[in-house]
């Protein structure tokens, strides 16, 4: 034996209200999308069917006339007494091509604000004004209207609830029907005043191109509550979308909630929609208007599918050609643009190699020459190298930049990728390799160094346990006493080192196996500072101590991690120096 389910009403407005829908206030749009289908099926067969719908406020609650197809009694028995049913309302003409729609619930959210709901209908098919009245235990009665209406359509009536006041209240309807109907094609008054436009805000409407763009920047004022940097139009024909992209004049960092207010068929679907730009696209904020996206169940968000993937990609796209087209038309306002806004741009650039020449040309970077862009560091050091990490182009740009050698910072993020990708313009820019910088720093003078040498001797005995050797140059600038080097190639086999040591003996076996003999990390000690001539005369009992020290300030110096051999080594110079000093 079959049994059909059982529908508790009560339980589905509750669910409704607490889990479905973000607040009461949405009952006002379902009630304005039902009269715009109504009127959107009466005109599919008469064109020239009035489109109106006139809300009307009261101390007891709120009516809301539609002009649309209205309904015959079989029709009200099956459209609005039965849940989840939809393959009637497709044949009639109602089918909304939406989640809520296609289910038949929209009337039910009447009852967040009200514990019944009045019907009056007459079809465009039949003279017959029909009553409706849906109560929140589950139960309706239809009957013969009362009050004949004198042409097809629909009257909703919702007595509120005492504790629901509020959102009945004539100032709340009119903000709500401004706010969701604001640009539908149909005129929608509240107590007699209109709340809707009739053309979209960035429709063509024979205004000069400076005058539109005024307008729309207006308009982006009045709907952001800023005033944008620039605007542009957005277009997504195979989904059936159109509207303009507003830019942030304000810096956006990747953190920042994107949102975005999206129509559905020219009905506010949401004013904090996410999604519908790519994730680097954070310095827009859009208002669009789309006939073939679909809604999530509460029509308060867009349901991801292929359709919006597709939307997101062309529209990222037709951000990126604005870009373009800016470092074409307008240099100085893409330079205001990327002051602003360089993480997005850097972003995209990653990706896409005509953003890569645009940040190749236009970007500024932090070089050892101060700030320029790539394609000027190239022009002045054809073999300019990178750095990736911040602390490293601090310790070294000074040096660099005396021995001249251009260094850029590729710390920051997306710079190191954005560098690296360069050589697919053929506009390579090589990575610093620390090691190579001792090989442009200047010898010593060999009666200088011959004098040094007992020093030099004492200095690598004392770092020989710390895996370092000492060096002795001449270089700028002179107020630095030493600088710690080292290449790739010795802190990986240094890494190796730490690991075999800490590794068991099976492990350690097989790390030993895989080390090298490699190049040693270098503590080049500068012979133009004035401390370092004067370390290299002492007493070379004095020389480990004093060799620990200006090891240990050097590492500090290039923000390198300290080894508990390193923290050792640099408490017992410092305690060796305190001790002699106090002698």
């Amino acid at each position: 034996m079959e049994n059909a389910f059982q529908v508790d009403l009560r339980g589905v407005v509750d669910l409704l209200s607490r889990h479905l829908y973000s607040s009461p206030r949405v009952y006002l749009r379902e009630l304005l999308q039902n009269g715009a289908d109504a009127i959107t099926a009466r005109r599919a067969h008469d064109a020239s069917a009035p489109a109106r719908v006139a809300i009307e406020v009261d101390g007891e609650g709120i009516r809301v006339h539609d002009t649309g197809i209205g309904l015959t009694e079989a029709e009200v028995h099956t459209l609005l007494a039965t849940i989840g049913r939809s393959s009637k309302r497709d044949e009639l003409g109602f089918a909304r091509h939406e989640f809520l729609g296609q289910f038949g619930i929209g009337l039910l959210s009447g009852f967040l604000v009200a514990d019944e709901i009045h019907v009056e209908t007459r079809s465009v098919h039949s003279g017959e004004t029909v009553g409706w009245t849906g109560r929140d235990d589950g139960t309706y009665t239809v009957a013969p209207a009362v009050r004949h209406r004198a042409e097809p359509g629909t009257t909703v009536t919702l007595r509120t609830r005492p504790d629901a006041a509020e959102w009945v209240a004539e100032r709340t309807v009119v903000e709500l029907a401004t706010l969701y109907g604001q640009l539908l094609p149909i005129e929608v008054t509240v107590n007699g005043r209109r709340t809707t436009e009739p053309d979209l805000p960035w429709a063509a409407d024979g205004r000069s191109p400076v005058e539109r763009r005024e307008r729309l920047l207006e308009y982006g004022r009045r709907t952001f509550g800023f005033t944008p940097f620039d605007v542009l139009d957005l277009d997504v024909p195979g989904a059936g979308l159109s509207g303009v992209a507003f830019i942030l004049p304000s810096t956006a960092g990747p953190g920042t909630r994107t949102t975005h207010r999206v129509y559905l068929k020219r009905m506010l679907l949401t004013e904090r929609a996410e999604g519908l730009l790519p994730e680097w696209a954070f310095f827009a904020r859009c208002v669009v208007d789309a006939g073939e996206l679909r809604p999530t169940a509460s029509r308060e968000a867009l349901y991801e599918d292929d359709l919006l993937e597709h939307v997101r990609e062309e529209l990222g796209g037709q951000l990126r050609a604005w870009l373009v087209r800016l470092a074409e038309t307008d240099p100085e306002a893409l330079r205001a643009f990327l002051r602003l806004h360089a993480l997005s741009v850097k972003a995209l650039a990653v990706h896409d190699d005509d953003l890569l020449g645009l940040v190749d040309r236009w970007l500024e970077f932090e070089t050892s020459d101060g700030p320029m862009t790539l394609a000027q560091f190239r022009t002045r050091h054809p073999r300019g190298r990178f750095t990736a990490s911040v602390d490293e182009f601090r310790q070294l740009a000074a040096v660099s930049q005396a021995q001249g050698v251009g260094l850029v910072n590729g710390g920051y993020v997306y710079d190191s990728d954005i560098i690296e990708r360069l050589e697919r313009l053929d506009a390579r820019i090589a990575r610093l390799d620390p090691a190579e910088l001792a090989t442009h720093l200047g010898p010593v003078d060999p009666a200088a160094e011959l004098a040094a040498r007992p020093f030099l001797q004492a200095a690598a005995k004392a770092l020989e346990p710390l895996g370092c050797e000492p060096v002795l140059r001449e270089f700028d600038p002179a107020s630095l006493p030493a600088l710690y080097l080292t290449s790739r190639a010795a802190e990986h086999q240094a890494r190796l080192r730490e690991a075999r040591e800490e590794a068991d003996d099976l492990w350690a076996d097989v790390l030993g196996a895989l080390e090298r003999t490699a190049e040693r990390p270098r503590l080049v000690l500068n012979h133009r500072n004035p401390l370092v001539r004067r370390i290299c005369a002492v007493d070379p009992a004095l020389a480990a101590t004093a060799v620990e020290a200006l090891y240990g300030m050097a590492l500090l110096h290039g923000h390198h991690p300290l080894r508990a051999a390193d923290t050792a080594a640099l408490n017992r110079s410092f305690l060796g120096l305190l001790d002699w000093a106090v002698k």
